[in-house]
């Protein structure tokens, strides 16, 4: 994938939308594009944090370990981004990522994940809509799994 190609898949990814060109393709050009084979893992369930993923390409579980063993929450593909929980919050990973399938990703490290977010309030404002989201989600997962018990 050309530089010009990582530059569209980061424009239509709601946190980095509103970005101007020049600041996305400086997003692609300093993030690190690694792949992953089918069942090899992103990261752990609490590891401490160092980096944000965007999926370009593939599938990936999200698995949370539980007293009753591993659960999948979400299952991840193109444009998803993945990680930043731990990075904005200096906590560790809440979940394990798996790759599902062959997996290309876009590493976007601590450091200029927190420079961008400093430079452009706007992506920290989609950042919070983001977990929002997710937490809304959770929350409605939370009610459903609780009434049929």
């Amino acid at each position: 994938m050309s530089l010009n190609e990582e530059v569209e898949l980061l424009r239509k990814i709601p946190l980095f939308s509103k970005l101007e060109p020049s600041k996305l393709k400086l997003l692609a050009f300093t993030s690190e594009r690694l792949t992953y084979e089918a069942g090899h893992k992103l990261f752990d369930q609490g590891d401490m944090g160092d980096a944000a993923y965007i999926i370009v390409e593939g599938e990936a579980d999200v698995l949370v370990n539980t007293p009753k063993g591993e659960l999948r929450v979400a299952t991840l593909s193109r444009n998803d981004f993945v990680g930043e929980i731990a990075i904005l919050c200096d906590v560790p990973r809440t979940a394990t990522v798996l790759a599902k399938s062959e997996l290309v990703t876009l590493r976007i490290s601590k450091e200029l994940f927190f420079r961008l977010i400093a430079e452009f309030p706007q992506m920290a404002v989609e950042v919070m809509r983001e977990l929002a989201h997710r937490l809304e989600q959770t929350t409605a997962d939370l009610l459903e799994a609780r009434a049929g018990d």
